[in-house]
């Protein structure tokens, strides 16, 4: 792709509609009640969008729409949901990323999302336990560690799903 303002703008339009995914996304999970999940426990599937980016877009693109996420939920949740949507995002993305440069990467993209929803858990925790000055919350890590392999193995079907549907949007913005 060339650096020509015409595609800058079918890149800017692409990431918008991603953003509105996610976006839409985390509201649709919000409406929706899991039985059975532990508390603070959710699907994830606006994930589903940042992990598309990282893994088709970049480094760049998944940074990025993890930090239009976590504006978001300050915006509709408050400070600290964005802060612990940051931290659980920062990490999940650079987890991600430094599973995908393994050489001859054996993972898969399966593999890769529940590493990165493990990651996300990981990092909300940090984020609580940097919030309330104490260690008491990491010990809800092993309920999020089983959470985060369920919705990672969730994430990465869903994405595989519909991966078709956003690569021909994708390729028609090129």
């Amino acid at each position: 792709m060339t650096n020509s303002p015409y595609n800058k703008t079918k890149r800017i339009c692409f990431m918008g509609l991603m953003f509105a995914a996610a976006v839409t996304l985390s509201y649709l999970e919000g409406l929706v009640s899991v039985p059975g999940l532990p508390p603070g426990v959710k699907l994830g599937l606006s994930n589903i969008v940042t992990m598309y980016c990282v893994f088709f877009l970049g480094a760049k693109d998944g940074y990025t729409i993890a930090v239009l996420k976590a504006f978001s939920v300050f915006l509709m949740r408050g400070p600290t949901g964005a802060f612990l949507s940051f931290l659980g995002g920062f990490l999940s993305v650079t987890v991600m990323l430094l599973l995908i440069r393994i050489p001859k990467n054996p993972l898969s993209y399966l593999v890769i999302s529940v590493f990165g929803a493990i990651s996300h858990n990981l990092g909300q925790l940090i984020g609580s336990s940097m919030m309330t000055g104490t260690g008491f919350t990491m010990y809800y890590f092993p309920v999020l560690l089983f959470s985060g392999l369920g919705m990672g193995v969730v994430t990465g079907i869903v994405l595989k799903t519909v991966l078709p549907a956003v690569e021909k949007l994708d390729h028609r913005l090129r």
